[in-house]
């Protein structure tokens, strides 16, 4: 009989298993979706039922599609950043809160402006902006406190579908460590950061280092889900750090670029304070143990590209002919876009509290629709360097850049951020990089791998590497200094 590890993606919008043998093929996929609910303006919810009940469906999928095989083990990579009020069953007494909900901002700029903010950043590793657990708790404990009072436990996706799966309340730290309530140096609850959301920490979620065994599948799972009951659970992550360790992030030097519809740097940092990261830097843990992350968001520029195509080429043309619109338009345009700059519509990710809003700075009417398309590549570009220099400047060091979602879409936009950052990058086709990582820890926490670098050795695909071009170098250096110049000038006027 075949053996296999299972790897989970439980993200936002829907939920994906992957079915890996332990040389590293994939045997089979199963995934199912479900809503985001906005009850009210800012506010944005899931029903944690309807996940477990998607977890549910995709592992009789599974179970189904791998007849003939003994699936070893499973682990679970999660949205991080989202809470679930649960009574001490660890039944909902509430909608899950997720990340992208806004109704705690007005507490948020409170605690900008009394300290308690920079409190917060110095125990957790985190600026506490609207949508993350403890200002969600805390406005639960302000504006519902009957809710609040009949929340015993607060978990995460992680720790809840854990729950389901085991009847054990743990989770481990790279998951628990965006809920604030965990102390970056230690690693534990910390009473403070509980305080002052009103949680009682002996009554959260056993926490520790992604990759140990957290429970089995008990036999009334294993009746819903068709698993066997007693299969190995292990403590996967949050999903982003498992996408990291799945392309081999596992020591300093190595720099993940997600390029979704927002665009998020993550770096493996030796430190465990935030004196040692930027202040726009946000510092938790790694889902390979003793490791910690440096993450930072450099702009919404998946949303902004996927705004100009509509606009550049036509609503209701489908994605692919889009790209090759794209591509085909920027490959007629020179490097340095003919002068033309286009400034994040975000604003500068390197600038704190810098306003929103950007666009083309230099517009002449010599620019064509080309040069418009190869300028909003090459400003995202100068975003991302302009991140990573401030890394190094940091005592980060960044050696080379893992590409991973939609960029990988264009074949020359790879190519661009190589050249401006000067720096390698590491590009894959494969897109489930949080399953994959899932699926190592799976199979290194039950011992079928010895190491996790030969984890990954086994099941890490293909990877591209691109050299920068040392050709451009100055004109793309010279480019950035204007672009940080004028971006420096308009937030000045702010």
């Amino acid at each position: 009989m075949k053996e296999a590890i299972l790897g989970i993606d439980v993200g936002t919008s829907s939920t994906k298993a992957i079915l890996f043998d332990l040389a590293g093929n994939e045997l089979t996929s199963a995934a199912q979706s479900y809503p985001l609910l906005t009850p009210q303006p800012g506010w944005v919810e899931q029903d944690a039922e309807e996940v477990w009940q998607a977890l549910i469906h995709v592992l009789q999928d599974i179970v189904k599609q791998s007849s003939g095989c003994r699936i070893l083990s499973l682990a679970i990579a999660a949205q991080a950043g989202s809470i679930i009020p649960v009574d001490l069953d660890g039944d909902p007494v509430y909608p899950m809160i997720t990340w992208l909900d806004t109704r705690s901002q007005e507490l948020s700029r409170q605690w900008q402006a009394d300290g308690t903010a920079a409190m917060i950043r110095r125990l957790s590793g985190w600026q506490p902006f609207a949508g993350l657990p403890l200002p969600s708790i805390s406005w639960l404990r302000q504006q519902r406190p009957d809710v609040h009072r009949n929340a015993k436990r607060f978990l995460g996706p992680a720790d809840f579908l854990i729950h389901h799966l085991t009847d054990c309340f743990a989770t481990d730290l790279s998951a628990s460590s965006e809920m604030l309530l965990v102390d970056i140096k230690t690693g534990r609850w910390s009473e403070e950061l509980c305080k002052i959301g009103g949680v009682n920490p002996d009554l959260q979620s056993e926490i520790g280092w992604a990759g140990r065994k957290v429970g089995e599948v008990s036999a009334e799972a294993a009746g819903l889900t068709g698993l066997t009951a007693g299969t190995p659970v292990i403590a996967g992550g949050n999903d982003q750090p498992c996408a990291g360790l799945g392309m081999g992030m596992t020591a300093p030097g190595k720099v993940m670029l997600s390029t979704g519809t927002a665009w998020v740097i993550m770096s493996v940092v030796d430190a465990d304070t935030t004196k040692a990261v930027p202040e726009w830097v946000n510092l938790y843990f790694h889902a390979v143990p003793d490791q910690r992350l440096g993450g930072q968001l450099v702009g919404g520029f998946g949303a902004t590209v996927d705004w100009w195509l509509s606009q550049a080429f036509g609503v209701g043309t489908n994605q692919k002919d889009l790209y090759k619109h794209l591509n085909e338009a920027v490959c007629s345009s020179p490097v340095g876009s003919r002068g033309l700059l286009f400034l994040s519509l975000s604003g500068p990710s390197q600038i704190m509290n810098a306003a929103a809003g950007g666009g083309f700075v230099g517009m002449e009417l010599v620019h064509t629709r080309a040069d418009m398309c190869r300028a909003i590549l090459e400003g995202c570009a100068y975003e991302v360097c302009w991140a990573l220099d401030e890394l190094r400047l940091a005592g980060i060091p960044v050696e080379e850049l893992w590409l991973a979602g939609g960029a990988n879409r264009s074949p020359v936009w790879p190519q661009i951020l190589a050249d401006v950052c000067g720096t390698p990058l590491q590009v894959a086709e494969y897109t489930d990089w949080a399953a994959l990582g899932a699926a190592i820890l799976a199979g290194w926490g039950i011992g079928a791998y010895p190491t996790l670098q030969e984890g990954i050795a086994h099941l890490q695909p293909h990877l591209q590497s691109l050299k920068p071009n040392l050709k451009v170098k100055a004109l793309y250096a010279q480019r950035l200094g204007k672009y940080q110049q004028i971006s420096r000038v308009l937030n000045s006027m702010h």
